[in-house]
């Protein structure tokens, strides 16, 4: 990269030219080169030098992802962490040197899993990245009075000025303004979403009322590239000032929280507040019983801290990188964030492009019409002519998309499947048939003699394969709107046909009707159109062989009009089964499409998404709405037509302004300011790369099915997480209150230091086994959105119900008959009790209603089994005694065990309350997006 002066820093900031600019219309070619200072024949070696220095190079700013370390520190930044590293300071602070080391471990462990895991997505997306062509043609001289000389450039060395040649498969490596062009049209739906090539001429023309900088066909932009055709241009825009570069600076404005992010804030807030709050009310209460006093600090602040879940972080880390490890493995889908597998769980609402996700970005032959609307199957065979022999004469680098589909639906027919096309003059008809049928591939029948390829298309019409021969042809010209093909007649000496193909409006022009039949066929061919259909018709005319091959490729006028070809956008084979399958889920679909209203219409109906009219918005019926009112429009709309980039990020942010959680799933630079306002942002491995360096999900391929299993996949981990926060948050403030009731009370502690400490070690310990966790099927069918303040009301239910079974057992040791005396029975006897609480809480507030009979115990089963034991065995093992544990006699866990089935019943009773009155299942998965976490849905 070459230094750029500090003098030039100002006019570097500036646009050079109208191609990005807000002016109402569009330059000439004049103004262009006026403006830009140069010429047609390219600038000098020096001017080119100059301009580099002065504008700097023709490239965007690399993604580069962040280092481990910086990922390790920005997961320290989470709330959560920050209220365990609180704990650690407040441990070291009261000498509780055992708890501070084991907090701060844990939150070591869990920043280096979360990082690890991040590191490793972004190694497997650094090589998914496609190769980028780095060379252009441009046209340079040596100096003022040389003649140019065409030759390859880096990319990064175009200046605003040159003048550059286009060609069919060329990326176009800047923004330009054509000067020539012939038969040109680009793909530039990584920018607009549009489907099929927009054509593109270099003639100074109007700009189309109310259209934009896309709209302008003498503007090429850098992120598009050339589907046929060729031309010259000059280079108006480079490097950050291109609409490509604008795209990503939208993408770069800062998200908002997330689902993930909002219930994790609502938990540690609550656990903060609580923490403040308790040491004060200890000290009061104390002195109230006692006299004031600084003695009950440390035992206050130990309370204050034992409600906090160490372990957290680790499980919520270790259920999330399982989840995305899985996911890669087993659907190539890789998980860039790994909270974003938490906010896949959780959404409600998924928007996406229309254009290749649910449609394969290719059209198919829906029908052929004659003039009086009927189906007539001579209609295509003379489109297909057309079609092949413009591409056999033309010298196409490859086939029009449009072409290719006539063909192929030819093909077809020949082969006995022509009758699929019966009855498509009526809405709908015939196009399943067609969508499934017809999936040959025009390469197939490259290697065949054109002869041979004749005698397949005259197959139907009875003709023999020699009755063909071409003549001449005119591929699809931008200005006229028509393909010219001319054949020599079969049968006929000295005669030609004539075969024209194109827009309605353009060959209606060129035949011999009168203005009522043109104008009752324009309203056929609208009609067509308005059920989201392309239209072309179709025209022959027989003229004699010295007539016709003065005529070819020109103008021909006089006609007979034939008939309509219709096409639709041949739609994904698997996008209707995952649409439903996304349905069963809870997950609305809402589609965000550069298109007309009528072609996003035609494919929801094809995928079994049957769309009002009045759930259809297009962008400037957005334009006219404030926020607050497309917040409560976008909830019940289902097709947003004519997006541009800016309309899809104000969609999403007024979904998520309406309560929803929302997902979007795009694959170009126009979606990319869409991509960071969502909650969780997910594109295809085939996306462009910015794209798919911005996207939180990377996707293995075009199939909505990986998604769904995305989809599962964060459900299932954030089920994990929701009862992890119930069983250890319940039993940590059951436990917590217990303590401090009996601390009060009591003149002794009811628990050592080193006790608490091997106690929450263990529960710790058994509490990892949730991330291995497999939760209730029924958590898949809706999402989960746990509420933080849902959460912590059933927290305070059932740790009132824990710290009441505590009290029971304190009130057993302390008044049975023939008790075991002593602090160390009672200690003994409370951390039995404790572990074996802690371990039915793990087992009944995981299942609910539902046993497991019939099943082996699954992790977090066995984890359970594993604590009840040490809470029995380790007071009778020799690493009692230094723990100051004692054994019991054994009526007294006679009487634990009475305690303990007491409340075991108690708490499944009223967990199958909690579940049926919440509507949720039995893991408690929540369910609405964050409409559902505002009701409370989730219990």
């Amino acid at each position: 990269m070459r230094p750029v002066p500090e003098k030039a820093a100002a006019s570097r900031r500036a646009p050079s030219s109208g191609a990005g600019s807000a002016e109402p219309g569009t330059p000439t070619v004049l103004q262009v080169l006026r403006r830009l200072d140069c010429g047609t024949r390219g600038l000098t070696e020096p001017e080119a030098e100059e301009r580099l220095a002065r504008w700097g190079p023709n490239t965007v700013p690399a993604h580069r992802g962040p280092s481990w370390p910086r990922l390790f520190a920005r997961g320290l930044r989470d709330p959560f962490t920050g209220v365990l590293l609180c704990v650690g300071l407040v441990s070291a602070v009261v000498a509780s040197w055992g708890t501070a080391c084991v907090v701060l471990a844990l939150v070591a462990v869990s920043g280096a899993l979360r990082a690890h895991g991040e590191c490793r997505a972004d190694r497997s997306l650094a090589a998914l990245r496609a190769l980028v062509v780095t060379t252009a043609t441009v046209l340079r001289r040596a100096d003022g009075e040389s003649a140019p000389v065409e030759r390859e450039i880096p990319v990064d060395e175009l200046v605003p000025g040159d003048v550059i040649r286009l060609g069919p498969g060329d990326p176009v490596p800047a923004d330009v303004r054509l000067l020539r062009s012939h038969g040109l049209s680009v793909h530039q739906a990584e920018l607009t979403g549009e489907s099929s090539p927009v054509p593109k001429d270099a003639a100074d023309s109007a700009t189309p009322e109310g259209g934009g900088p896309f709209d302008r066909p003498q503007l090429c932009f850098q992120g598009s590239g050339v589907a046929s055709g060729s031309g010259t241009a000059v280079v108006v825009e480079t490097g950050e000032r291109t609409r490509f570069a604008a795209a990503r600076a939208l993408a770069a404005a800062r998200r908002g929280p997330s689902a993930f992010d909002t219930c994790v804030h609502g938990v540690s807030w609550a656990l903060v507040r609580f923490m403040l709050l308790v040491p004060p009310l200890v000290l009061l209460a104390d002195a109230a019983l006692r006299g004031p006093g600084l003695a009950t600090v440390p035992f206050a602040v130990a309370v204050a801290v034992a409600v906090v879940p160490e372990m957290l972080p680790v499980v919520v880390t270790t259920c999330l990188a399982r989840g995305a490890s899985a996911l890669a493995r087993t659907r190539g889908v890789l998980v860039r964030r790994l909270p974003a597998l938490h906010d896949l769980g959780a959404v409600d609402v998924l928007c996406l492009d229309k254009t290749g996700t649910l449609t394969q970005d290719r059209p198919t032959v829906d029908g052929a019409l004659d003039a009086a609307g009927r189906h007539d199957p001579e209609v295509l065979h003379w489109a297909a002519v057309n079609a092949w022999w413009t591409l056999q004469l033309a010298d196409l680098p490859a086939p029009d998309a449009l072409d290719e589909a006539l063909l192929d639906a030819a093909v077809l027919g020949a082969t006995g499947a022509g009758g699929a096309y019966e009855g498509d003059s009526a809405p709908g008809a015939g196009g399943a048939v067609l969508g499934a049928a017809y999936e040959c591939d025009l390469a197939a029948y490259e290697g065949l003699a054109p002869e041979a390829y004749e005698g397949d298309l005259e197959a139907a019409e009875g003709r023999a394969p020699e009755e063909y021969e071409g003549v001449a042809a005119q591929p699809f010209d931008p200005v006229r709107r028509l393909a010219v093909a001319v054949v020599r007649t079969p049968g006929r000496i000295g005669t030609h046909t004539v075969v024209v193909k194109g827009a309605p409006e353009a060959v209606l022009e060129r035949c011999a009707t009168t203005g009522p039949e043109r104008r009752r066929l324009l309203a056929l061919g609208a009609r067509q159109a308005e059920r989201g259909l392309r239209v072309l018709a179709v025209a022959t005319a027989e003229r004699p062989a010295r007539l016709s091959r003065a005529l070819a490729p020109g103008d021909p006028r006089g006609l007979t009009f034939r008939g309509f070809v219709t096409l639709r956008d041949a739609v994904a084979p698997t996008a209707a089964g995952a649409l439903a399958a996304l349905a069963d889920r809870g997950v609305a679909v809402k589609i965000l499409t550069g298109d007309h209203p009528g072609t996003a219409l035609r494919a929801c109906r094809d995928l079994g998404m049957p769309v009002d009219a009045d759930r259809v918005l297009t962008a400037d019926h957005v334009d006219g709405l404030g926020d607050r009112e497309l917040a409560e429009a976008a909830g019940r709309t289902t097709v947003f037509a004519r997006c541009a980039p800016e309309h899809k990020a104000r969609i999403a942010a007024a979904l998520r302004t309406g309560g929803h959680t929302v997902g979007f799933l795009g694959d170009g630079v126009n979606d990319l300011p869409a991509l960071r306002v969502a909650d969780v942002g997910i594109s295809p491995r085939d996306a462009v790369p910015a794209v798919r360096e911005t996207a939180d999900v990377v996707l293995a391929g075009r199939d909505l099915g990986h998604l769904g299993h995305a989809v599962d996949a964060g459900r299932r981990s954030s089920a994990n997480v929701t009862t992890y926060l119930r069983v250890s948050l319940s039993a940590n403030l059951g436990n917590a209150v217990a303590v401090l009731v009996v601390g009060l009370l009591t003149s002794f502690p009811p628990m050592l230091p080193a006790l608490v400490l091997v106690q929450n070690l263990c529960f710790d310990a058994a509490q990892v086994s949730f991330a291995s966790d497999r939760p209730h099927p029924a958590v898949l069918r809706r999402p989960a959105a746990p509420d933080a303040r849902a959460l912590l009301r059933f927290v305070t239910g059932f740790g009132a119900l824990n710290a009441a079974a505590d009290l029971a057992t304190l009130a057993v040791l302390a008044l049975a008959p023939h008790g075991p005396g002593g602090t160390a029975a009672f200690h003994s006897g409370w951390f039995t009790e404790n572990l074996l609480t802690q371990a039915l809480v793990m087992v009944l507030l995981r299942t609910g209603r539902r046993t497991a009979r019939g099943r082996t115990p699954g992790p977090v089963g066995w984890a359970a089994l594993a604590l009840a034991a040490t809470g029995v065995v380790l007071p009778l093992t020799p690493l009692g005694a230094p723990l100051a544990l004692t054994a019991l006699p054994v009526h007294c866990y006679l009487l634990l065990g009475a305690v303990l089935a007491g409340y075991a019943a108690v708490l499944t009773v009223l967990r199958g309350r909690g579940a049926a009155g919440a509507g949720t299942p039995p893991d408690g998965a929540g369910g609405g997006g964050r409409a559902g976490r505002r009701r409370g849905a989730a219990v």
